[in-house]
Formats: C-alpha cells, sequence, structure tokens
C-alpha cells in the first residue's frame, strides 16, 4: 500500500478526533475553536481524485524537487542582489508551462495561474534572497541523506516547494476559481526590509485578496501574527583629526558611547515590564585608524515588540535618548561639537489575525488533517504587510528537518518533506475555491 492510500485511511479518524477534542497544544490558546464547515470542506478534498493524483505526483518527482533545491540554492542571493536567482526560476515557471510569469519593478518573481472565475487573488509566497553577502560560497555539499549550504532551507526550500505545487495541479487538472499567484520576493532578510511585499500590497496595485508565505520550519506552523520592528542606524559625525594634535576635539566615538549607556540603560527598565518588547544594538562602525579621532562613528539598532503600541513608545524612547546623549556629550567641555543622524533602515508592523480567519482555520484544520500539532506562532515574515492590513494572510513552514539557518553550516534533511508541499497545495486549493 503506498504512502498516500495510508494518509488517505487515517483522514476519518483524524478528523473525529481533530472536531472532537477540546483542547489542544496551540502556543498561547488554552482551546482551539474550529469551524466545522472547513473540516468538512477540506475531508472531501482529501478524498477528491484530482486532489490525490498531485499528491502523487508530489512523492513521484521528489528526486526532481531537490534537484531545483539545490540549483536553486547555488544562485547567490545576497541582500539586493537577487536577480540572477529571480531569472532562473521564471525560467523554471515558463518551462513547466505556467500561463504568465514576470519580474516586477523591484524584482519580485509573479507567476500566474488563471482561476476559472477570476476576480480574486490568492498568494502563495517564499522569498528569494538570502542573509548571506556577495561572494559567499554557497556550494551544495551532500553528507548522507543531508544538504548543507547557506540558505539551502531559509527559504530556498520554499522556492523549490512553489514550483512543485504548480506542476502538481498542473499534471493533475486541478482547477481554481480564483487566480493563482506563486510569488518569490526579494528583501525579506534584513535590511531588505520586505521591500518585495511592501510592493505588491502598495497603494494602487492589484488586490491580493490572501497571502500564504512558506517560511519556517517542520508542519505545525500557522503564523497568524506579524511581531512589529523599527531599525535605525544612528550616525554621529564630527570633522575628525589626529589623536594627539588635535586632542580634545569632539570625538563622535565618544558621543556614540554616551548615546549607548543614555539607550540601554532607560530602554532595559521600560522592557523589564509589560507586553514583550526587545532592543538590540546589532553593528557598529566607523572610524580610520588607532590614532585618528573619526570623523563619524555609527551604530545599527533593532527594536521589536508584541504590541505596536510598546513598539511607538520604545522607538520614542530611542529618538529622545539619542537627543539627550547627544546634548550631554556636546556639553562635556569638547572642543567643537558632534552632529546626530537618525536614518530608518527598517519599519515591519505588528498585526494579528483572529482564529476565526477563514484562512486561519484552514491551515489548523490541513495541519491536523496531516498528522500535526498546529500551533498559532508570531513572527516577522512576510506575511507582516497583509496581517497589518487587516488582509488574509499566514507563514507556514516548509517541512522536512533542518538547522543552523543564517549561518554558512546551514542544513536540511527530506524527511517527509513531501507532506509540508501537499499540505500547502490542499491550503491554496481551498483558499482559491475548488
Amino acid at each position: 500500500m503506498s504512502r498516500l492510500n495510508n494518509f488517505s485511511d487515517k483522514v476519518i479518524v483524524m478528523v473525529l478526533v481533530f472536531i472532537f477534542s477540546t483542547t489542544n497544544n496551540l502556543s498561547g490558546q488554552d482551546a482551539l475553536k474550529t469551524d466545522k464547515k472547513i473540516d468538512k470542506e477540506l475531508t472531501k478534498l482529501l478524498k477528491d481524485k484530482s486532489i490525490k493524483s498531485a499528491f502523487e505526483y508530489i512523492d513521484s518527482i521528489e528526486e526532481e524537487t531537490n534537484k531545483n533545491l539545490i540549483k536553486l540554492t547555488e544562485i547567490a542571493a545576497p541582500p539586493f542582489l537577487e536577480e540572477e536567482r529571480a531569472k532562473a526560476l521564471e525560467k523554471m515557471f515558463v518551462d513547466a508551462g505556467i500561463d504568465n510569469v514576470s519580474i516586477d519593478e523591484v524584482g519580485n518573481v509573479v507567476a500566474l495561474k488563471k482561476g476559472t472565475q477570476g476576480g480574486k487573488i490568492i498568494a502563495i509566497d517564499a522569498h528569494l534572497d538570502t542573509v548571506f553577502p556577495e561572494g559567499t560560497n554557497v556550494s551544495v555539499q551532500q553528507k548522507g541523506d543531508t544538504l548543507f549550504a547557506p540558505g539551502i532551507g531559509d527559504d530556498t526550500r520554499g522556492l523549490a516547494m512553489l514550483l512543485t505545487i504548480f506542476k502538481a495541479m498542473k499534471n493533475s487538472n486541478i482547477e481554481t476559481k480564483a487566480d493563482i499567484w506563486f510569488v518569490a520576493t526579494v528583501g525579506e532578510e534584513g535590511l531588505g526590509d520586505l521591500r518585495g511585499v511592501k510592493h505588491l500590497f502598495r497603494d494602487g496595485a492589484p488586490k491580493i485578496d490572501s497571502w500564504i508565505s512558506i517560511d519556517g520550519g517542520a508542519i505545525g506552523r500557522v503564523n497568524n501574527a506579524g511581531l512589529g520592528s523599527v531599525r535605525y542606524k544612528a550616525l554621529f559625525t564630527g570633522k575628525g583629526g589626529h589623536s594627539w594634535g588635535a586632542f580634545g576635539l569632539a570625538n563622535p566615538h565618544h558621543a556614540l558611547g554616551y548615546a549607548i549607556k543614555e539607550f540601554s540603560v532607560i530602554a532595559k527598565k521600560y522592557t523589564d515590564e509589560g507586553p514583550k518588547t526587545s532592543f538590540n544594538i546589532g553593528r557598529m562602525g566607523g572610524g580610520t585608524s588607532v590614532n585618528s579621532i573619526p570623523f563619524e562613528s555609527w551604530m545599527e539598532v533593532d527594536m521589536r515588540s508584541v504590541d505596536k503600541d510598546r513598539l511607538i513608545e520604545i522607538d520614542g524612547i530611542f529618538k529622545a535618548s539619542m537627543q539627550t546623549a547627544l546634548e550631554e556629550y556636546n556639553s562635556s567641555g569638547i572642543d567643537d561639537k558632534i552632529f546626530l543622524e537618525l536614518i530608518k533602515i527598517g519599519d515591519r508592523p505588528s498585526g494579528e489575525l483572529s482564529i476565526d480567519t477563514p484562512l486561519v482555520q484552514r491551515a489548523i484544520s490541513a495541519t491536523t488533517l496531516f498528522g500535526s500539532t498546529p500551533s498559532l506562532t508570531r513572527g516577522s515574515t512576510n506575511s507582516n504587510i497583509p496581517i497589518s492590513l487587516g488582509i488574509p494572510a499566514i507563514t507556514i513552514g516548509r517541512g522536512g528537518v533542518g538547522g543552523g539557518a543564517h549561518s554558512l553550516n546551514e542544513w536540511w534533511l527530506n524527511e517527509n518533506g513531501a507532506e509540508a508541499i501537499k499540505l500547502a497545495l490542499l491550503l491554496t486549493v481551498s483558499e482559491a475555491g475548488y
């Protein structure tokens, strides 16, 4: 008996357990309310011959999916330099027979599978970029069953999944009422500041009705809440000079030291209480030599909060601390003075969708049908943007087993990885109207 048939035989039992269960292990949830109509809808879909055919096809091309993962991983996609990978993925969709595919003004790949009715757009997304700078060795090494390479999981696996989902739908003649966009976005990581997804939800853009991101670990994640963040580069500048000959001249590094102490003390007191809020000084720089007074000194600061009002408040604390420190240093008896510029380098809005949102319900139901325990989570992903706008959006896992994300030793193991592809397909088809 095939793995698919084993899975199908268990569906009815699992649905009964799901519907009548009164407790669950969802993070932050004492009891999970489910929509019985959606449970029945997904159960019916799982019995559909075309859906079963698509699942079988996904199993049959696992080796091809793996080859696509390796091919895309070995095309570097550093921050703001995703173009080569985008072109390769665009060609893969063309070769697979997509209705239409293009690369937009900011570099997103948008592949369209037309619906029978149109009028609505359901987008399923993975991001093109990695955190690794230009010149990083992205060659894939295989040790046993495990693949090692920077970006092999986050989020190149998601890109390979998009292609397989489309091919499975096309091979099994699965049509949906709504149009489906298979989207590969730029700028999800770091200073990319979600620029790809922000462009897709800009004023005047085509209206996307639902958004599904693939970005994360194992099956079970249902990210329905966006963790908001705001980031700045604080730039302190002065004249600069010789460490001996110009001794006493205003020193940007010294001013930066004042600023770090002022902010960290006040911010620590603020974050010790209330809904979780964080702050971090992640990078610093400036100066030319040990015997030179620098002409500039800078730091990059990240602040996050589960609460949008507290994010605004710690933003205010940061700005006030910088100004206070600047004034204090400039009044300390130094020659000349230091200037300050605060440059916003990141702004990710927060938000949360109700568990009653149909897309969230579908994700919970589908996850349970696949034998996993769903967990409602909060994260900083592409979904932040639509969630903040009140548009149905979630982020789900890419399956398999992996680790070392954002490190040179990142790895991924295809342990039941096809199940995550099937789940994403089922969720997308259900949301788009089969």
